[in-house]
């Protein structure tokens, strides 16, 4: 490998992927693995004896400004590189309307002609296509209409900066360069995709349901026609799909025609396509090495595992015009929110280096173009009907229907709408439900898994047409909240009952209790007696969202060294989140403080060979149980940093790891010196039980006896030959796979599902010869596995963590502008890893919601960011005094118990705030908006 630039200690091979070999490569030393060589990466006294952190593993490094993005990363940085760095930029078509025909680039002239460019027809020639989740067209063929506004037509590689400078000054905001035919009207194309979920439940909510989608199953459309879903006829005994329309046929008629003693609430709501806005603008930096057949790409990613195999994937395809043996990529930190979550920029990249003439490409989009074209999140139209029984004010039946507009390719609407329907809910339990979900494909810029995932949308309008109905009914708005919340043991909207303890109700009655709340009335006459023109309310929301995809998997080594050294590697990647500090901390629990070293973005596990097929998604029963036979058969590898899961879902993982490292190698270690201590070496006359095992300042005790510190416990277990590293792949579907394993001679259960084992120094030549096969690691065949069922599939969501805010403010009756006084947020998101990594999730959490429900919109058409013209100049994004940063509150639930697992909350903390603005403009000026952003202009038409 040296010609290639990576060396043994710099890489992890991996399984071929479709005849190629990949690499994970860290940067060289020039960049990204000097941060870790120069300590940069780790903090001064980042091991901390009390399990936690005094700032972010890379917090020193970004605050300094050190290259740890990808965008920062130039060919120079990189060892073995050519020193000549090229550019590339996109050139896209701004109509959606008539024929694509080319283009013109004669406004260049001679001097700035690219060095290279490529179109459709390179691609289709060479037989390189992008991955299928994208779509066709990915360099739209001339004589074809545009899918959508801003789609790829050609790409310009410029050997050297300042050509490459002038050139695209001189041809943005030029749309005439772009060449169109005959006018044939934006493309009509059926929805990406249709879901209905229905619920009758039983006699309590409690009793079995009549008919769910977890109990029975989702309806699928039987047909479309115009482009819309046609659902099955409905018969009480015909097929599933029957049966749900029969079902939904009568909770339809019944708010047609309402008992007597019910208020049938009804409302339309909206809200807008928005900009994930994220840090870092997509970019990629690719070399293809025809002489070594070998292909670089610095890319930042969310997921690392998915770009590497699609990646690999695509130049197989193409071998025969770029023979390419091995492809190393070099996964960054970055900045995610959901748009680097399958998004193409990689991949464009990935053509770029193809073309560049043996010379690394790189290929950064400037804000213009982030706009226009960065995943969005998806505007979505709702319209609610609710039915709530006047006499008890209890809620009865939720009919929903739910549009997201996805834009020109899929991306993941289909299960953005299908979030988004099925978490309108919110925290309430309803005994009925009809719930009818599609996402339209459109001309707009493609949406797909930005933050909040549909739920956003559909929970916010649910908390303001929850707080309208209380409002009917002349009830306080959080007794009603309360009357109705989801308690543990009830269900959801598809039958499911949510794991673990929901604690809304202390969310809302810790709420009720604050003098936001409780005093808002008098504030109210005090506050508008002393400000005239400004109009004063209070407003209240509540949510809870689900946590992970149900696909989660991941795997997690974590070793300790003879000297107390404990390094942890992860297949998560670092988007911002603080995942790497979190997971170090994590080793805590079993390992009495942080890892010293953490390695995120790790690809591939030769120490634990892991394979799967099939869909987990659609999978049968019968397949499931057929492919567990194989004792290293999981149903996914591992997954993107995506959907809140690092705190619950990573973190499963590393505590695992750990947990096995203890209770193989530091535990039996332990009680070994406390035996050499005690008697000449006869038994304890104490009684000691692992369970009593507790870390105090970085040492070890239990039963009252001598506290350990950790390196001699180490030490010892090393030189006893006992555990001191485990790899541990997981796999959750709403609940963890199980497996049994053989561990020191007793067959022992644990959630996980692949387990290896690295022995310490003084091992026999029988461990050493076991571990001799993997890198040093023994990897044990489980003997019996414990999938979660595939039925779990229809529950669609499990696990939730729960979000109140009261927010004060002040609407100005002259401008229409909304003032946040303070704002006060309360989260129940189980034991915490790091309380200031959860205190920045909530504050930024806090201002994006702001900026939905106030500030942020993108026009969806031929005036949006489609057209290439949009910046922050035209994009308004929330500023400090926006936000009430100096009044902002927030606490935290404290933990059922000490075992209660951390729960995923960086979605969450930015939804309630969003409804709990509405409702409180709607308590300042007396009428209730339903339309987002909420703008001075709307409010002022309104106060007219």
């Amino acid at each position: 490998m040296a010609n290639n630039g990576v060396s043994r200690r710099d890489f992890l091979k991996a399984s071929v992927v479709a005849g190629v070999s990949v690499y994970v490569a860290q940067i060289g030393s020039k960049a990204y693995a000097a941060l870790f060589e120069d300590k940069i990466l780790t903090p001064i006294q980042w091991r901390s004896r009390d399990g936690l952190a005094k700032f972010r593993i890379d917090g020193v490094a970004k605050a300094t400004g050190t290259k740890v993005f990808a965008r920062d990363i130039r060919a120079r940085d990189m060892e073995h590189w050519p020193q000549q760095q090229s550019h590339a930029f996109i050139l896209r078509a701004t109509r959606a309307d008539r024929a694509y025909e080319g283009f013109d680039l004669s406004l260049l002239g001679d001097e700035l002609k690219p060095d290279r460019v490529v179109n459709a027809e390179d691609l289709e020639r060479d037989g390189l296509k992008f991955p299928a989740f994208y779509g066709d067209d990915m360099l739209l063929p001339a004589g074809k209409t545009p899918a959508y506004l801003g789609h790829a037509v050609a790409i310009l590689i410029y050997h050297d900066f300042a050509r490459f400078r002038f050139a695209k000054d001189k041809l943005q905001f030029h749309d005439e360069i772009i060449r169109y035919g005959n006018e044939t009207g934006p493309l009509e194309r059926d929805p990406w995709a249709s879901w209905r979920f229905v619920r009758v439940g039983g006699k309590t909510p409690f009793d079995d349901d009549v008919f769910s989608s977890l109990k029975d199953a989702p309806v699928f459309p039987s047909m479309m026609r115009k482009r819309l879903p046609v659902w099955p006829d409905g018969k009480e005994h015909g097929q599933i799909g029957e049966q749900g329309m029969f079902y939904a046929g009568k909770i339809r008629d019944e708010l047609d025609k309402p008992p007597a003693d019910w208020l049938v609430f009804e409302r339309d709501y909206s809200t807008q396509s928005a900009d994930t806005a994220a840090l870092e603008p997509d970019n990629a930096n690719c070399w293809y090495d025809a002489a070594n057949q070998a292909l670089h790409m610095v890319v930042p990613t969310q997921g690392p595992i998915e770009v590497s195999q699609e990646a690999a994937h695509m130049v197989a395809e193409a071998k025969a015009r770029f023979p390419v043996d091995k492809l190393i990529l070099h996964p960054c930190y970055t900045v995610g929110y959901g748009s680097k979550d399958h998004y193409n920029v990689p991949f464009y990249g990935l053509v770029c280096a193809l073309y560049g003439d043996g010379k690394p490409v790189r290929l950064a989009f400037d804000r213009y173009e982030q706009f226009q074209t960065s995943i969005k999140r998806h505007p979505f139209k709702m319209h609610y009907r609710i039915a709530v029984d006047k006499k008890t004010g209890l809620l009865q039946s939720f009919k929903g229907d739910f549009e997201a507009n996805g834009g020109g390719r899929a991306n993941f609407s289909p299960s953005v709408v299908m979030v988004g329907a099925t978490a309108s809910q919110s925290v309430y339990y309803f005994p009925k439900n009809d719930f009818a979900a599609v996402a339209i494909a459109s001309r707009a810029i493609d949406a797909g898994s930005a933050r909040g995932y549909g739920t956003l949308q559909t929970m916010a309008a649910t908390e303001m047409a929850v707080d309208e109905i209380a409002e009917k009914l002349g009830m306080d708005a959080i007794d009603f909240r309360l009357k109705n919340v989801l308690k543990s043991g009830m269900k959801n909207t598809q039958g499911a009952i949510p794991a673990g303890a929901i604690r809304a109700d202390e969310v809302m009655q810790k709420a009720q209790a604050h003098p936001l709340w409780a005093g808002r009335a008098k504030k109210k006459a005090e506050f508008e007696a002393k400000h005239a023109g400004k109009l004063y309310g209070v407003g209240f929301a509540c949510v809870q969202k689900d946590f992970g995809t149900g696909s989660e998997s991941s795997f997690a080594k974590v070793e300790i060294a003879a000297d107390g050294t404990i390094r942890l590697f992860h297949t998560g990647a670092e988007i911002g989140t603080g995942m790497s500090t979190s997971q170090a901390i994590a080793c805590a629990k079993w390992l009495g403080q942080a890892a010293d070293e953490v390695l995120t973005s790790v690809i591939e596990w030769p120490d634990l060979p892991v394979v799967t097929s099939g869909n987990p998604y659609i999978m049968s029963q019968a397949e499931q149980d057929r492919l567990s036979a194989n004792p290293r058969w999981s149903p996914a590898y591992a997954s993107p940093a995506s959907a809140t899961n690092s705190a619950y879902y990573y973190t499963h993982s590393t505590r695992e790891a750990a947990r096995v490292v203890f209770m193989q190698g530091l535990w039996p270690a332990a009680m070994a010196i406390w035996s050499q201590g005690i008697m000449g070496g006869q038994a304890s006359p104490l009684v000691v039980r692992v369970e009593d095992a507790r870390w105090v300042d970085g040492k070890l005790s239990a039963g009252g006896l001598e506290a350990l510190p950790f390196e001699r416990i180490a030490k010892k277990a090393h030189e006893m030959g006992l555990v001191t590293g485990a790899t541990v792949h997981v796999f959750n579907c709403w609940k963890w796979s199980e497996a049994d394993f053989e561990l020191d001679g007793k067959l022992t259960r644990l959630p996980i599902d692949g387990l290896s084992l690295r022995y310490g120094d003084g091992a026999d030549q029988a461990k050493k010869a076991k571990a001799s096969t993997q890198g040093g690691y023994h990897m044990l065949d489980r003997k019996k596995v414990y999938v979660p069922p595939v039925q779990l599939n229809n529950a669609e969501v499990t696990y939730y963590s729960a979000v109140g805010t009261l927010v004060e403010l002040a609407v100005h009756e002259a401008s229409g502008k909304v003032e946040l006084l303070a704002h006060h947020s309360i989260m129940e998101c189980g034991n915490q890893i790091s309380p200031q990594l959860v205190s920045g999730q909530l504050q930024g959490g806090v201002a994006m919601g702001i900026g939905h429900a106030l500030f942020e919109y993108l026009p969806l058409y031929e005036d949006g960011p489609g057209n290439g013209t949009w910046n922050f100049n035209r994009y308004r994004l929330p500023r400090a005094s926006d936000v009430a940063v100096w009044s902002q509150t927030g606490e935290v639930l404290p933990p059922i118990t000490e075992t209660d697992p951390p729960k995923g909350i960086a979605e969450v903390v930015m939804i309630p705030v969003v409804a709990a603005i509405v409702n409180g403009v709607a308590n300042a000026t007396g009428h209730r908006f339903t339309e987002l952003p909420l703008t001075p202009e709307k409010i002022q038409e309104a106060l007219a």
